[in-house]
């Protein structure tokens, strides 16, 4: 399991996965240090109120979490993603973002250090997002961060994390957009479903997958296009923004492929999918960007690394999703059934 979704424990193992999806012919690859903590709520609410950064926080919580990540940094390749938790910083980060506080002074030295190595190495930064109950604190530190490295940008270094099953996330991202339309900073869209359906409140999702699936369209046309719509409200001239599509859904991939084929595409844009999962979407996208060299179609892999422990929170989330992908499990037999006929008949001449 941990050989299917994870990329090494180690920078020579992650080095030759991810030199084994560039001969592929992939864009280049996102790398996220697996380290991270979800909580209960009874977890949650035992947080220490008012909680201190104390030597042995900073010694045992944030700097393996800061070392972790900056050697994440070092090991992408200009152009290529780092995505990073803010928990994995542990205790003091958890209660800050739980009461939304700002970043505590270490704290706040290690997030912009891995800022500042990043621009330097032409690396992009995506702040992922987690459970609901710390996710307004981590959109709040996004901003920070974006502000400061985004500021008078066309394209995006920090990016952000927007979940679609979530009702609000149409109302975030147009709240976000007007702050970047005001303080004129590049806003970077990291566009997911979203994948803590086991440890949020359900009232908190659209009540059907194809109120999810029409919400994640609409939100990647808009972003894509630069237009407001139905969804995406705004007025006067949309702000620079940069789109990550982070889907397996073969739908919505086409969808936005559709219209960076039709040239209406006005934001920058990258497809990424999990490693181990919808490796057809993936393919796909590799193999019309090679076939027709105009197209711009930037296909990446997520690849997460760390120890089988470190990985754990990462890999029962992708049991849970996998629990119930029999339609996508068909698809990919499907997929891999038409690939073999494919080349059976060219190797005997009938393709």
């Amino acid at each position: 399991f941990y050989a299917q979704f994870c990329a090494g424990e180690n920078p020579a193992e992650i080095k030759a996965t991810i030199a084994g999806l560039k001969h592929i012919g992939f864009t280049g690859v996102i790398l996220n240090y697996a380290r991270e903590v979800v909580l209960t709520e009874d977890q949650a609410g035992a947080l220490k109120n008012g909680a201190m950064e104390t030597e042995e926080c900073i010694r045992n919580e944030i700097v393996p979490w800061a070392q972790g990540t900056l050697e994440t940094v070092r090991m992408a390749e200009p152009g290529d993603f780092v995505a990073l938790k803010f928990t994995g910083a542990g205790s003091i980060a958890l209660y800050q973002l739980k009461d939304r506080l700002p970043p505590s002074p270490a704290l706040y030295k290690s997030i912009d250090s891995i800022c500042q190595l990043a621009q330097e190495r032409g690396v992009r930064l995506l702040f992922d997002a987690e459970q609901d109950m710390l996710q307004d604190g981590i959109d709040d530190w996004t901003l920070e961060f974006t502000r400061k490295y985004n500021k008078g940008l066309g394209e995006a270094v920090i990016f952000g994390t927007y979940q679609a099953y979530k009702k609000n996330c149409p109302e975030v991202l147009s709240r976000h957009l007007a702050l970047a339309q005001v303080e004129y900073f590049a806003l970077g869209v990291k566009l997911v479903r979203g994948a803590y359906l086991n440890s949020d409140p359900p009232e908190l999702f659209h009540d059907t997958k194809e109120e999810t699936d029409a919400c994640y369209d609409s939100l990647a046309a808009s972003v894509l296009t630069r237009q407001w719509n139905a969804d995406v409200k705004g007025e006067g001239e949309y702000p620079a923004t940069s789109l990550v599509i982070a889907s397996h859904n073969a739908e919505s991939v086409r969808r936005s492929r559709a219209i960076c084929d039709a040239g209406r595409a006005k934001s920058d844009i990258a497809f990424a999918q999990l490693q181990g999962m919808a490796d057809e979407v993936s393919c796909e996208l590799v193999e019309a960007g090679q076939a027709d060299k105009t197209k711009v179609l930037p296909a990446y892999k997520y690849l997460v690394w760390g120890t089988t422990g470190e990985c754990m929170k990462y890999l029962l989330r992708r049991a849970h999703e996998n629990k119930d992908a029999v339609q996508r499990t068909k698809g990919s037999r499907d997929a891999l059934w038409y690939e073999l006929v494919r080349r059976c008949k060219s190797a005997v001449g009938l393709a």
